[in-house]
């Protein structure tokens, strides 16, 4: 007979696994399906393990310069193998963790491959054989892999993608990514400290292209200082694999094509969702270009069917994902007569991302000319890190925090941050946005002295002709 559930959840990943567990919190017996490791990519080959890596390489970039910080460090260098074990370490760590949350929660754990065979049915075919499960409602979140280069296979030797980046075969003395987004910006960023040659290049006319130009601009000074070389409105013509290296030849914005060898590529070109094979054209579930299609609750067109994460629209972020896991869990919950709980619809206009290179990025709504293009009359507040004291005391002064303003109703449009730490300081915009404040509220706010967030009240004085210190 067939394991019966109120909610069973396919992938567990940051959406799935956390979907999990909200719904196990409001009474529902669950169920998990993976494949292959509890925590998804991003706990084990995405978010936090890269962390882990840029960590060791952020260390080593401190350790080179020393002398700044009049200290002595001398016959410094690097162990690729070691910094890896030392981020798989951390992985593994984290995926024990999530085994642990699913015991806690009495969430039953089934490994293998799932497919839907119907509204309600769940066929897997793991260490236990076939078995086939049934849900009042189940949530598809198996995520997404990275897009491969058309032609060119990444093989794990010569062409990586962000999964072979993780774990090098070797330390790669010339090294091409192609795609400037957070992957590849994040990658090229550790490599280039770890001491490899770095070439970037970006079919767009800036690096970074998703954030606000301002920010761009200064990254593209940053990285190009620290020795990358950056293609911007540039493409890969033709890409030869050799046992050696990788001969490529890059239009230039110019128009002009360089040939150039590389040890090694990394492609960051985009994702695909992983909707092959999990029974979505048995049920007629609607996709866009494969993502799976759903309204604001993460309900599908299949009633009882559900998605969250990567596998649907973007922007395409853990934390998106991990949200929408409670939004889906707190309806399914409501739908199964639970009168406490009140799921609210994902806003995607307040949803903060980050790139960690160095300097690192953060930004949470409307860029400048989006608001522009939006309708909006804006006011722009901009503070340099220059003048904020902590960051100087760090040896940290390269950077600035740039907020966007309706210049009619002072709303907080968006705010945009690149230097040391903005990872961190960014939420707080991000909390003052989903409360809809306005520059009032934010200058009235009182920011703890000496620290590099009182950048983030300056932007706001800035853009009403107030700031303090510059």
């Amino acid at each position: 007979m067939a394991d019966t559930y109120d909610l069973i959840v396919l992938g567990s990943g940051p959406g799935g696994y956390v979907a999990a567990i909200r719904a196990a919190q409001l009474g529902l017996k669950t169920a998990i399906v993976e494949r292959e490791n509890l925590g998804g990519i991003c706990l084990n080959w995405g978010c936090i393990p890269t962390k882990a890596l840029l960590r060791s390489a952020e260390v080593y970039h401190f350790m080179q310069h020393a002398k700044d910080y009049g200290l002595k460090a001398e016959a410094i260098s690097a162990d690729i193998e070691a910094v890896v074990k030392r981020s798989r370490g951390v992985a593994k760590q984290l995926n024990q963790g999530v085994t642990h949350l699913m015991k806690k929660n009495k969430i039953s754990v089934h490994m293998g491959e799932g497919k839907l065979l119907a509204p309600g049915k769940l066929e897997v075919k793991g260490e236990k054989g076939t078995e086939t499960l049934s849900a009042k409602h189940i949530i598809v979140a198996t995520g997404a892999r990275a897009r491969d280069l058309p032609g060119n296979p990444a093989d794990g030797k010569r062409i990586w993608t962000y999964r072979h980046a993780m774990t090098p075969p070797e330390m790669p003395s010339r090294l091409l990514v192609i795609g400037s987004g957070a992957i590849g910006i994040e990658f090229a960023s550790f490599y280039n400290d770890m001491g490899a040659q770095v070439t970037v290049v970006e079919m767009m006319d800036r690096v970074v292209p998703v954030e606000d130009e301002d920010v761009s601009d200064f990254l593209d000074t940053a990285l190009t200082k620290q020795g990358i070389t950056l293609r911007t409105g540039a493409s890969l013509e033709k890409l030869e694999v050799g046992a050696g290296g990788v001969k490529a030849e890059i239009k230039c914005q110019s128009g002009d094509v360089v040939k150039e060898e590389f040890s090694h590529v990394i492609v960051a070109i985009g994702i695909v969702p992983n909707t092959e094979n999990i029974g979505l054209e048995t049920l007629k579930i609607d996709t866009n270009r494969g993502h799976i299609v759903t309204d604001a609750m993460c309900r599908t067109n299949v009633a009882g069917v559900w998605a969250i994460g990567d596998v649907t629209a973007p922007p395409w972020l853990a934390h998106k994902a991990s949200h929408e896991g409670v939004i889906a869990a707190e309806a399914i919950a409501q739908a199964l007569g639970n009168k406490d709980v009140h799921p609210h619809a994902m806003d995607t206009r307040n949803i903060p991302g980050c790139t960690y290179c160095h300097p690192q990025i953060a930004s949470v709504g409307l860029t400048e000319a989006k608001a522009k293009d939006a309708g909006y009359s804006v006011k722009v507040g901009k503070f340099p890190f220059v003048g904020n004291g902590k960051a100087i005391a760090l040896g940290e002064a390269a950077g600035f925090v740039k907020t966007v303003f309706d210049a009619k109703t002072g709303e907080l449009l968006g705010a945009h941050m690149i230097g040391a730490e903005v990872t961190e300081m960014i939420q707080g915009f991000t909390i003052g946005k989903t409360l809809e404040t306005t520059e009032a509220e934010l200058m009235h706010t009182v920011f703890p002295h000496p620290t590099i967030s009182e950048s983030m009240h300056e932007s706001v004085l800035a853009a009403y002709g107030r700031a303090i210190h510059i």
